[in-house]
């Protein structure tokens, strides 16, 4: 099965072209909203509700482009397993995605303390921020550094 999609992706330039493209749509889409986002949470005055139902709505969205992303870097990492599984930047990467990930949970958590008005959950939600902020730009460069070693 892996060698028919490495097949196809290798000769069909329009799956090539496909896959990268949900790829970075997904990163634009969802590391976009979760930067804008994190940015006018780090702006907001503490206990802001109206920046609480933002940072709520923008989740699914997050969400769904991370699934594009996953989906889509897992077409690339099968298209090229020789390469990938041996490339410290590619574990790098991975690494940092799960950071995100377990980040996302952190925020997760964070909205909850400050919906509830809990006195940390602001400076945990801006920390959470700031770590998103980060992680998104660091798995860009890593992701940019990529194809280049």
């Amino acid at each position: 099965m892996i060698d028919a999609w490495k097949e196809l992706y290798s000769n069909s330039a329009v799956w090539r072209s496909l896959v990268l493209f949900a790829h970075i749509g997904g990163i634009v889409i969802g590391g976009g909203c979760a930067i804008a986002t994190d940015r006018l949470t780090l702006l907001a005055s503490p206990n802001d509700a109206q920046q609480l139902r933002i940072i709520g709505g923008i989740h699914r969205l997050v969400v769904t482009a991370i699934v594009f992303i996953a989906a889509s870097g897992l077409l690339m990492l099968f298209a090229d397993l020789e390469t990938f599984l041996v490339s410290k930047v590619f574990w790098t990467k991975m690494f940092f995605v799960v950071m995100l990930l377990v980040n996302g949970l952190r925020m997760l958590r964070a909205e909850q303390a400050a919906r509830a008005g809990l006195p940390t959950g602001w400076a945990r939600l801006r920390g959470a921020s700031i770590t998103s902020l980060v992680l998104w730009l660091v798995i860009a460069f890593l992701g940019s550094v990529l194809p280049n070693v």
